[in-house]
């Protein structure tokens, strides 16, 4: 009788410690699952008051379903755990609760696992999403930051950091361009903005003529020219563009490319002195006479003392004069035009040339001793 009672008792503890042992097994997946479905609850909350104690109570829910291993590898509970880091790193971007890692670091690294679900990912991309856009701000802000302050380093890390993540929009990578040559990459920024101009819909202005200083700090005098031909081609009535472009061709005295232009460049801006000047320059060089004389006497309109028009106008009638003596007309212009050139800088050495050749021609000893004059004067000073 004693046997089979012991015998009783020992099946009734083993029993015992069984059910024990299971409700152990079953009660803490429960746990769990009460901390991921209050984690969600308290996040979608937040999401719709916006009070910040919505969120903390979503992370404390969130750390308590992460705490064991099995829970680490949950895609619900690594899926709750970027939701609500990734917020933080943004809500709390001064960083004024108390963390063991940085949100952003956190909700990285669970971006990152779940990622590398596929199924799982597609089932959830909106969530998935959400998290991406969260740190990539959260990196964005980081990065402003930076620019702020001046840290050119850190900023151009942040915004890479946007761009890999995010796929950025064309701002963000205009910034890590413009980034990279503060902090001397240029070949790197020279490389985006290539890409940037290479389709019209991501191509601006802006980048046309950013990468021509680019290649122009380079000494890259040809990929200058053909950097701002893509320019006209692609934004045919930007003005910067058009005055860029001439600007080239006058510093490489290509006077027969800037003909064709310049009357569209002196439309956005008649009363340009210099730009009438380089309009008259060119149609000279060209031999288009007529034209040069028009923009020379424009120059002298807008600027009665400006050397340059004057001397070149009156050079030009000089030549004129010189080709046929008996025009007392073309005698008279290039006098008046020589003289007030010569009133406005006396001791230039052409012009006092170009009047000892007219009074030379026209028999004015007289005047033409006096010029030789002041000639030798200058010489021997």
């Amino acid at each position: 009788m004693k046997t089979t009672t012991s015998r009783r008792k020992r099946n009734w503890m083993t029993k015992a410690v069984f059910v024990a042992a299971l409700s152990a097994v079953i009660t803490l997946p429960a746990v769990a699952q009460s901390n991921l479905k209050e984690g969600n609850n308290n996040f979608a909350l937040y999401t719709k008051s916006k009070d910040f104690k919505y969120l903390e109570a979503a992370r404390k829910f969130a750390d308590d379903a992460f705490k064991t291993k099995r829970d680490s590898v949950s895609f619900r509970n690594i899926l709750l755990r970027g939701l609500v880091y990734s917020t933080l790193a943004v809500v709390d971007s001064n960083r004024t609760q108390k963390y063991t890692a940085d949100p952003i670091d956190v909700a990285a690294a669970a971006l990152r696992r779940l990622t590398n679900n596929k199924q799982q990912g597609y089932d959830h991309g909106p969530e998935i999403n959400y998290i991406r856009r969260s740190v990539a701000n959260a990196y964005l802000i980081k990065a402003n930051r930076a620019v702020t302050a001046a840290n050119y380093e850190e900023a151009f890390l942040q915004y890479r950091k946007v761009d890999s993540i995010s796929g950025s929009a064309i701002d963000v990578k205009h910034n890590l361009a413009v980034l990279g040559t503060k902090i001397g990459g240029v070949d790197d920024a020279i490389q985006r903005y290539q890409t940037f101009i290479s389709q019209r819909e991501t191509s601006s202005p802006a980048y046309i003529l950013e990468l021509t200083a680019l290649y122009k700090k380079k000494g890259s005098n040809k990929d200058v020219l053909n950097t701002l031909l893509t320019g006209r081609e692609q934004f045919p009535e930007d003005k910067e563009i058009l005055f860029a472009l001439i600007n080239t061709y006058v510093a490489n005295e290509a006077y027969s490319a800037i003909v064709p232009i310049v009357d569209e460049a002196i439309a956005h801006e008649p009363e340009n002195v210099n730009l009438n000047y380089i309009a008259g320059y060119a149609n000279e060089m060209e031999g288009n006479y007529a034209n040069a004389k028009k923009h020379y006497e424009k120059v002298i309109s807008l600027d009665n003392n400006n050397f340059d028009g004057n001397l070149e106008l009156g050079l030009l009638y000089l030549k004129e004069y010189v080709a046929n003596p008996a025009d007392e007309e073309k005698q008279s212009k290039a006098q008046e035009y020589l003289l007030r050139a010569n009133q406005i800088k006396p001791s230039e050495v052409n012009t006092l040339k170009s009047l000892a050749v007219l009074y030379d021609q026209s028999g004015d000893i007289i005047q033409l001793e006096r010029v030789n004059n002041i000639l030798n004067q200058l010489t021997i000073n």
